[in-house]
């Protein structure tokens, strides 16, 4: 347990990519962190390592956030380990791409369960502890293709624009207990799900952002630890696109 009463964040997919820049981020901001991760125990590893450089506590946790009783467990494991809970920040995703007319159940329903159902339960618990607490701060990542859509994603598109629905919603629920909860759509961003894009597929897609290059997860960690501090304390139920300019 936290016994430095520093503030205690639980990001989800913590393992790797925009999930692991945002466990450093915040650990360097003084936060202990806690993260899930479905698979990947070396990469697990090496976000413990990273954090505990920022002289905090840190722990991974294995877990399928896409199940109700699997979030119920890690959001009490996260506040047996931390004492509280401070910042949430859902970030697991995965994606499943095709086109609607060859797009099996299987496929829409892995994205739903994870990307929005997943947030759905992380809020939940996240709420029942921030409610009793008076304070907390909900950061969803949500994604560019939430906002404008994608040829070959609609599961994902819908998945990540039911983030955002969610978002507005759950803030107006939570702000008269002064609790935050907001979103960031990332766009393009370096990560390993961009990694295996073609690079005839890598220039298409630069040609779309007005910024001519590919954004990092350090950009996107960036945002989340504003979102997460003091200094956004009156910025609720907010959408920001980290894209480089994709949804303009």
């Amino acid at each position: 347990m936290s016994v430095d009463k520093r503030k205690v964040a639980l990001v989800t997919g913590g393992s790797r990519g925009i999930g692991r820049a945002v466990c450093e981020r915040l650990a360097a901001e003084g936060m202990d962190i806690i993260f899930n991760y479905n698979n990947g125990e070396q990469a697990a590893e090496e976000t413990l390592a990273l954090c505990k450089k920022h002289g905090v506590n840190a722990f991974g946790i294995k877990a399928d956030i896409s199940g109700s009783e699997a979030c119920s467990r890690l959001a009490a494991q996260a506040l047996e380990l931390g004492g509280r809970l401070d910042v949430l920040v859902n970030n697991a995703g995965i994606t499943r791409d095709g086109l609607i007319i060859r797009m099996s159940d299987e496929d829409l329903n892995a994205v739903i369960d994870t990307n929005l159902k997943g947030a759905f339960y992380m809020m939940r618990e996240a709420s029942k502890i921030m409610l009793k607490q008076k304070s907390g701060r909900i950061i969803n990542i949500s994604s560019v293709v939430g906002v404008i859509g994608n040829a070959g994603q609609v599961n994902y598109a819908a998945s990540k624009a039911g983030v955002i629905g969610m978002t507005k919603s759950l803030a107006r629920e939570l702000a008269s207990r002064k609790i935050t909860v907001n979103a960031v759509a990332p766009g393009m961003i370096e990560t390993d799900m961009t990694g295996c894009l073609s690079e005839a597929a890598k220039a298409k897609i630069l040609d779309s952002i007005p910024f001519k290059e590919m954004g990092c997860a350090a950009d996107v960690a960036g945002l989340v630890a504003f979102l997460a501090g003091e200094d956004s304390r009156y910025i609720t139920g907010q959408v920001i696109c980290v894209d480089g300019g994709m949804a303009i």
